[in-house]
């Protein structure tokens, strides 16, 4: 249930996450070491892949090119997040362009259309586009470009039909090579090193805020970027955690999630605990939930549609008696997202997504059990589909008093 910054702070009580100083740092975060070494970056070779595949997916939908602004696209088949460009223009034939203000093209290369003045990047965009053979007929937009981008194409060049381009970019990002399952590997495994080393110095009075603070403290330390939301006790049955004060108590829940970043490739990994000794009630609701999310990596078989693992781990935790279907108390989110250089990207396991898994997908896997004035569970690990089924990235908490194992 990845959002960054953003939520970890609302969950803190928007009192921003400052770093602690490394000396009033706890020791479990102090001995962290870089997890680096070894790193593969994606390969140019796979990149001209990428372009090539996105090709074949333009002919069979009929786009004369795709247009995509700065983001994790851009970077899927560039390499840059292209911080000097306005745009990049990938067409069925022929070179990629570039699109960027005069200013900023000192550093860049290939085919590069620099603009100026107040007309905007429009016209040199649809220049790009009739140089590659796409100055009419359908052209695509990448799923984040701004409608002002639309709007100023569609006026600069009324005779094109602009449409969405996620049968050529999703069709690509959807199913990830082994190069990004490794990397993905990486994020999830630093993740849980992060999140050890700070459910280590958990203590009384401690505020979310402070947890936060010492995960993304942990994060640094192994060499990343990284956050964390932090919930504790009734406040964890909200699936993106309160604003409200908390301190941690004795026998409050404690929910941390999110995770971090290696060569653009997200983790995203929750964990539900007991500070102190659980209670009887606690420890059933988290073995449900730990069955509903064992139900839904069972279901997570090739062919099988999306919304049939969401049903499967649905059924576990209706089974127990909550719910039924979104209802709360119960399960009032999809099962999982899809991840990759997007925290929260295409597909998802979710009612109604009749999309089938194939190799390489990878999804959150991540059932929560919400039961309002008492306190939330949710379980979350990441995994990726083989030939033979899912696999966990992590390994998955054994009980409510292990959270790693």
């Amino acid at each position: 249930m990845n959002r960054r910054l953003f939520l970890a702070t609302a969950a803190a009580g928007f009192q921003g996450l400052a770093q602690p100083q490394a000396t009033d740092l706890p020791e479990s975060i102090r001995k962290l070491k870089p997890m680096l070494d070894g790193i593969q970056p994606i390969t140019d070779d796979e990149r001209r892949a990428r372009v090539e595949k996105a090709r074949r997916l333009m002919r069979e939908n009929k786009l004369g090119a795709v247009v995509m602004e700065p983001g994790s696209s851009m970077f899927y088949f560039s390499g840059t997040r292209g911080a000097s460009a306005n745009a990049l223009v990938l067409p069925a034939t022929g070179e990629p362009v570039w699109i960027a203000p005069e200013a900023g093209t000192a550093q860049m290369r290939g085919d590069v259309r620099a603009w100026s003045g107040a007309a905007g990047p429009f016209a040199r965009i649809v220049e790009a586009l009739k140089d590659r053979g796409a100055g009419a007929g359908r052209v695509g937009l990448e799923e984040r470009v701004a409608f002002a981008t639309f709007d100023g194409l569609r006026k600069a060049a009324p005779a094109l039909e602009f449409v969405s381009a996620n049968p050529v970019t999703v069709g690509c990002r959807v199913i990830k090579s082994a190069a990004e399952i490794a990397l993905m590997h990486r994020a999830n495994d630093i993740t849980i090193a992060a999140y050890k080393a700070a459910l280590a110095a958990l203590r009384e009075g401690m505020t979310p805020r402070e947890l936060s603070g010492n995960i993304a403290a942990a994060y640094h330390a192994l060499g990343v970027q990284g956050n964390a939301m932090a919930i504790f006790g009734q406040y964890t049955a909200f699936p993106h955690g309160s604003i409200q004060p908390q301190q941690l108590r004795e026998g409050d829940m404690v929910l941390i999630d999110d995770g971090c970043t290696v060569e653009g490739y997200q983790s995203d990994i929750t964990r539900t605990t007991v500070f102190g000794k659980p209670t009887d009630r606690q420890r059933q609701v988290w073995n449900v939930e730990r069955k509903a999310q064992d139900a839904a990596l069972a279901a997570a078989r090739p062919g099988a549609a999306c919304e049939s693992v969401d049903a499967a781990a649905r059924k576990v935790i209706t089974d127990a008696g909550f719910g039924p279907g979104y209802k709360t108390p119960g399960l009032p989110h999809r099962t999982g997202h899809g991840i990759g250089l997007d925290g929260h990207e295409w597909t998802y396991l979710v009612k109604g997504n009749k999309t089938r898994l194939e190799p390489g997908m990878c999804f959150s896997d991540e059932p929560t059990i919400a039961i309002y004035g008492e306190f939330g569970i949710r379980l979350e690990d990441c995994m990726y589909i083989t030939a033979e089924g899912a696999r966990m990235f992590t390994r998955q908490s054994p009980a409510i008093d292990q959270p790693f194992g």
